[in-house]
């Protein structure tokens, strides 16, 4: 039986993204101020969407370590 790593591709996929969603957020909030200048901009839900990635990557890459677990176990 061939091992699928759908799940261990899309975490790592999910982590990228995740930072690098991130690192916008901190570009906008601290590095350029560009928040403040914009204030139609809504900031504050680009940092919930970024920690909601962040959710969603620790979740995913839970599910692929039990996957991989139990692949395992087989």
């Amino acid at each position: 039986m061939k091992p699928n790593y759908t799940m261990q591709v899309t975490a790592i996929l999910s982590f990228a993204a995740s930072c690098s969603a991130a690192g916008v957020t901190v570009l906008f909030e601290r590095d350029i101020s560009f928040c403040r200048r914009y204030y139609e901009l809504p900031c504050g839900r680009f940092q919930l969407a970024t920690a909601f990635a962040f959710l969603s990557w620790a979740l995913s890459a839970t599910s692929a370590v039990i996957m991989f677990w139990l692949l395992a176990s087989f």
